[in-house]
């Protein structure tokens, strides 16, 4: 019997035991946030008289390589990038020395972020791996911060570099030789820091290297630079501002695109060309417009029934000569479309588009009316450059303004006339937009340009102050703007970038610290400091 009852006890135990296991549910314990830990390198980390070509890296657990090929930064650069392998998870990093190393140089091999644990990917954050071909490790260092020169955030992986100055220097060195040493901002950073540095004299530049080749390609590259060479050691804070330079004029050879157009693909600023088209000896009647969106240049002629034309090209030093060849295509035929559409602000005029160059006007054949058929009085303005008619007349809150355009009233560079048109837009109520007075402090000289921008750094309002230290923005659009202003050095209202051959920085920009809200009905009066930089 007692045997009996210890049985039923047991069961009854166990019974127990499972019942309790089933409460609970098995868990992964802490999530792993620690960093991989080296244990082991060889050569070890800070070696000197380096001769080695291969180096391994050992950590505590098995690690991956994330964008090792934009992360690694190597300074001074190699020739020949190195090896770094494998691809897949190991514990193991070999790093396959394929360049010829300069004699006694410290290298540098920053991984950023590239080296994360395999599980949770915690990253180990600026792992260097630093050693000298010569006797000692170098061991100076400078720092400092980038900026855009316009833009208020800064390029995300910008180079910042510093050549040697020597007998071998000279300032087209950024476009043909590599730096002596480099860092990187890297994905998240501002501020650089420049480490295991000899003494000398320097050239300091930061530059957003698009083709990654450590030389400056100003065609596509950001660059900023320090005006004046600094000398190692330094313990200035450096702040280097980039900027993308505008290129010297140059035309690309013209194509034909219609029976009277030629396309013309152009660099640097266009606003000046001039163009002689030349059929033989005889000069041919010519517009140049601006090709909407694009680096591009219109040029309009009338039609005319030969293989091949000439054509001259001028802005200010450059000089070109293009011979055209001409198949028969079809005319471009006229079209006219409103650039606004149903709600016309207080700060626009009206403007029409048009398809080919207009020549001739006359006003006697538009007529406005507002909602109560009474005729408005109106001026025009044409734009040749951009093929536009703008049209000026004072607006009242909450009207509707009908365009009725006459057969006649344009008359387009093919002599064409434009059909009846016509258009309808409306006004909203002054409520409905918002005034901002911009008062300006600690201004160091006039002119200045005023700017808002939206969130993509467009600007959406701007206003030009000679001498006035306060700026008004009257009925803009409800919403939340970035404020900066421009010092307007040569005086051209608008912001001029900078050139590194001519050591010329740009033209300053300073933005208000917030960002400004401006609401429907409402009157923001705001003081800007320009003696703060934020």
């Amino acid at each position: 019997m007692l045997k009996v009852r210890i049985k039923y006890a047991v069961v009854l135990l166990l019974m127990f035991a499972i019942g309790c296991a089933k409460r609970g549910s098995i868990t992964g314990g802490l999530k792993d946030s620690i960093s991989p830990v080296l244990k082991m390198s060889f050569p070890k980390n800070f070696s000197t008289n380096f001769t080695a070509k291969e180096i391994k890296l050992t950590f505590d657990e098995y690690i991956k390589l994330k964008g090792v090929s934009k992360q690694l930064v190597i300074s001074p650069p190699m020739k020949t990038a190195p090896d770094v392998l494998p691809s897949n998870p190991s514990k193991i990093i070999t790093i396959k020395i394929k360049d010829t190393l300069q004699p006694d140089t410290t290298y540098s091999l920053n991984f950023g972020q590239s080296i994360a644990d395999n599980n949770e990917e915690n990253p180990y954050n600026q792992f260097k791996y630093v050693f000298s071909t010569g006797s000692y490790i170098d061991s100076l260092s400078i720092g400092g911060s980038i900026k855009d020169a316009l833009n208020k955030a800064p390029d995300n992986f910008v180079s910042v570099m510093l050549y040697e100055v020597n007998s071998k220097y000279s300032d087209s060195i950024v476009y043909k030789n590599p730096p002596r040493y480099i860092t990187n901002t890297l994905d998240s950073l501002k501020t650089f820091k420049l480490e295991n540095l000899k003494a000398g004299k320097y050239l300091l530049v930061a530059m957003k290297d698009e083709n990654n080749n450590n030389k400056f390609n100003s065609k596509e590259d950001k660059i900023g630079f320090q005006k004046q060479f600094i000398t190692v050691p330094n313990d200035t804070v450096f702040e280097l501002e980039l900027f993308k330079e505008v290129l010297p004029f140059k035309a690309i050879k013209p194509v034909q695109s219609s029976g009277n157009r030629l396309i013309m693909g152009y660099e640097g600023k266009p606003k000046n060309t001039k163009v002689e088209l030349r059929n033989g000896a005889t000069i041919l009647p010519t517009i140049v417009t601006k090709f909407d969106q694009k680096d591009s240049l219109q040029i309009w002629y009338k039609p005319i029934k030969v293989d091949s034309l000439q054509l001259n090209v001028t802005n200010e030093n450059y000089k070109n000569d293009f011979t055209i060849k001409l198949k028969a295509q079809k005319k471009d035929s006229l079209g006219i479309s409103p650039k606004q559409s149903g709600a016309l602000s207080f700060r626009e005029k009206f403007t029409l588009n048009a398809s080919i160059p207009l020549v001739k006007f006359d006003n006697s054949k538009i007529k406005i009316i507002d909602k109560d058929s009474v005729s408005v009085a109106f001026t025009t303005e044409y734009d040749e450059f951009n093929q536009q008619l703008k049209f000026d007349f004072p607006r009242q809150p909450l009207q509707k303004y009908s365009f009725t355009i006459l057969p006649g009233a344009m008359v387009d560079f093919l002599e064409r006339e434009n059909d009846t048109l016509k258009y309808s837009v409306s006004t909203k109520n002054l409520s409905d937009y918002g005034n901002l007075r911009v008062n300006l402090q600690n201004v160091k000289h006039f002119p200045v340009i005023v700017e808002l921008t939206n969130p993509k750094g467009v600007v959406v309002a701007s206003e030009y102050s000679e001498s006035s230290s306060s700026v008004d923005f009257v009925a803009i659009e409800p919403a939340l703007y970035t404020l900066r202003v421009v010092y307007d050095e040569n005086k051209n209202k608008e912001w001029d970038a900078g050139n590194f051959v001519e050591k010329r920085q740009s033209e300053e920009v300073i933005y208000f610290p917030k960002e400004i809200d401006v609401r429907a009905n409402w009157d923001v009066d705001q003081s800007f400091n320009l003696g703060i930089r934020n």
